[in-house]
């Protein structure tokens, strides 16, 4: 396959990957599905091991997130969301629309019902540059599940690269999907014990 050489147009600039050189690379065995990576923004991100309250956290979502389910939507645990040209995250939790049921590619975010990412060492990334980029890529509902000080932190209604209602549920309360209000999740059920 032929193609332009690189070239910058005047000061050098990085390379940005795209999300089908990603794939390009991850089909060529450059990493192992062990490794912690992602795309963003063009930069392969390498992310932080996944600790034993984070895994039990996970874990918990999931089971709440399947006994509500009632054939809904798809519980998308872990895997890749594709976000824009140069963005395919790693979100802990999607919620993906049933319609996706015969997909032959990753959701896009701008698809998914509820993106959730459980964050301790993270918590700052997830705040920053996840959000932003959850927020400008259209996802209508983020959640920050902050294992730092045993909360939930829940995004909606994107304008940007932030959202424009910010709220957070602590022990004693309940969280629900925008798009599953009936679908009540206590948050003592959600966070570890320490």
């Amino acid at each position: 396959m032929l193609r332009k050489p690189l070239a910058a147009k005047d000061e050098p600039v990085p390379y940005r990957f795209t999300v089908k050189d990603w794939h390009r690379l991850g089909e060529a065995g450059l990493f192992e599905p062990r490794d912690r990576v992602e795309l963003l923004d063009g930069e392969i991100i390498i992310m932080s091991p996944i600790g034993s309250r984070h895994a039990w956290c996970v874990t918990y979502l999931t089971e709440l997130f399947v006994e509500q389910n009632r054939k809904r939507y798809f519980l998308w645990p872990g895997n890749p969301v594709e976000a824009d040209n140069y963005s395919e995250p790693l979100p802990d939790l999607t919620l993906v629309p049933r319609t996706q049921k015969n997909s032959k590619r990753h959701p896009k975010t701008r698809e998914a019902l509820l993106i959730v990412e459980v964050a301790d060492s993270s918590l700052s990334h997830d705040r920053k540059r996840k959000l932003h980029k959850y927020a400008q890529a259209g996802v209508r509902e983020y959640w920050i599940v902050n294992l730092k000080q045993d909360v939930v932190e829940i995004y909606r209604s994107p304008k940007g690269q932030d959202y424009l209602q910010q709220s957070i549920a602590k022990a004693g309360d309940k969280v629900a999907p925008l798009e599953f209000p009936d679908l009540k999740l206590a948050v003592d059920d959600i966070i570890p014990a320490r």
